[in-house]
């Protein structure tokens, strides 16, 4: 652990940096590097994660710890020198939802991810002051509830409107990087910090044992790739929503971003269908692409009622029926309160909760011959870490229905520990009364005094 002096040193240098950013928007910082020295690096090197996969030359954290001081030393003298080599990226695929479809991860080594740490912090004490409101993804302080929040109210005060639903494909694979350079270059000017970066952005990937070098992207996985995914972006979307968009639009509107994935809301039908006119054009120009079956414009508001003077003989006449949009997990839509007024509800997205049910299950198979205790103790996780994400006001359905499975895989793959033999619902539940699963709650409220 860092001493209190050492946390000292580094959050004064992050609050110098921090301040003269703050002051000076528009600038562009030539001297940054020195503040990077053996005790930053070693503040890095406790921020990264000690139980993280090891990269190509398979070296983990306890490998690195037997001569630690001395590889800080050298690492900081080959960042300096520019004769650090920043090694490729291991190349693995997990799922990306249900299905077969994947997505690629990259893996830096333990002493790229401890270099990488370094230069985020840095840099995040000066883009932290340029980053928009509406940003939420990666970003220290901030969170995907918070975004959700904030998503909540923005809908709830203009009673909906329209929203433009954007996905970009394939993003991180597609980055461009000689946009990235010019960005970067407009606040960063650094030339250890951009030497660094283009070593980490033409290291390599290895996949399989072979070696390619991609020519755009940035890997998924590496500890610096989310902060180069929210400087682009905050370029080509937030800055040019604020600046150029809005002033022109005849209603209210906001924009909600979390790393990729981002929502746009409008109370003009107009503006909307002129934003998802020229939001192709707009991403084209640097490389990007809007995937033309996921981005859709959604009218979200609440179904149209009949007035209480026309009289139960009117013909009801629906107004356009009130759509719904994923975003973070989950599915919004307009629904009734227990007081019976149109309120904007949250539910776990029907992709996420069926993905958690058979991840949930699989475990279950494969650790069926495990002690009812040790099986036990795993689910209690696995609920209580589901409910801390999903568990929002108005989700208690789904979150329920998650227990529900939990118990039922539970009682499945109990039962076939032993040929012949079968858990009855009567025996699980005497097993319940001793080892009994946390109940599905409600984590975050949006009732909650701030």
């Amino acid at each position: 652990m860092p001493s209190a002096s050492e946390l000292d040193f580094v959050s004064t240098r992050c609050q110098q940096i921090a301040d003269l950013a703050k002051q000076s928007p528009q600038m562009g910082f030539t001297s940054l590097a020195h503040h990077i020295d053996v005790r930053w690096l070693h503040a890095a090197y406790v921020r990264t994660r000690p139980d993280g996969a090891p990269g190509v030359d398979g070296l983990t954290i306890r490998d690195y710890n037997e001569r630690l001081g001395e590889n800080l030393r050298s690492l900081l003298e080959r960042a300096k020198s520019g004769t650090y080599r920043a090694p490729p990226v291991r190349r693995v695929y997990i799922p990306k939802g249900t299905g077969s479809e994947t997505r690629p991860i990259g893996i830096p080594t333990f002493e790229d991810k401890i270099l990488q740490r370094a230069v985020v912090m840095v840099l995040e004490a000066v883009y932290e002051q340029d980053f928009k409101n509406g940003s939420y993804g990666f970003r220290p302080g901030r969170s995907a509830h918070q975004a959700l929040d904030s998503l909540w109210k923005q809908t709830m005060a203009t009673r909906g409107g329209w929203i433009l639903e954007v996905d970009i494909r394939k993003f991180f694979d597609t980055l461009d990087h000689a946009h990235l350079r010019s960005i970067l270059r407009q606040r960063i000017r650094d030339g250890v910090l951009l030497r660094l970066i283009d070593k980490w952005l033409s290291a390599g990937v290895l996949e399989d044992g072979n070696l390619s070098f991609p020519d755009k992207g940035s890997p998924q996985g590496g500890v610096i790739s989310p902060l180069l995914a929210n400087v682009y972006l905050h370029a080509v979307l937030d800055v040019w929503f604020e600046s150029e968009v809005q002033p022109r639009l005849r209603g209210r509107s906001f924009l909600i971003r979390y790393a990729d994935d981002f929502v746009i809301g409008f109370t003009d039908e107009v503006d909307a269908r002129r934003v998802l006119d020229v939001l192709p054009k707009r991403f084209g120009k640097y490389g990007l692409t809007i995937h033309p079956d996921k981005t859709r414009l959604v009218a979200f508001r609440p179904p149209v009622e009949p007035s209480a003077c026309e009289g139960p003989e009117v013909e009801r006449v629906a107004g356009p029926e009130s759509g719904s949009f994923d975003l973070l997990g989950f599915t919004h839509f307009w629904g009734r309160s227990r007081a019976g007024n149109w309120v904007v509800k949250r539910r776990t997205s029907k992709d996420r909760l069926r993905r958690a049910i058979e991840r949930t299950s699989e475990w279950c198979r494969h650790h069926r011959h495990d002690s009812v205790d040790v099986q036990h103790q795993t689910l209690s996780r696995k609920l209580q870490g589901h409910c801390a994400y999903y568990g929002i006001t108005g989700n208690g359905g789904a979150l329920h229905k998650y227990r529900d499975a939990v118990i039922r895989a539970w009682r499945t793959w109990l039962s076939r520990r032993t040929r012949g033999l079968t858990m009855t619902w009567v025996a699980l539940n005497r097993l319940m009364e001793r080892f009994p699963l946390p109940a599905a709650r409600v984590v975050h409220s949006v009732y909650r005094v701030p």
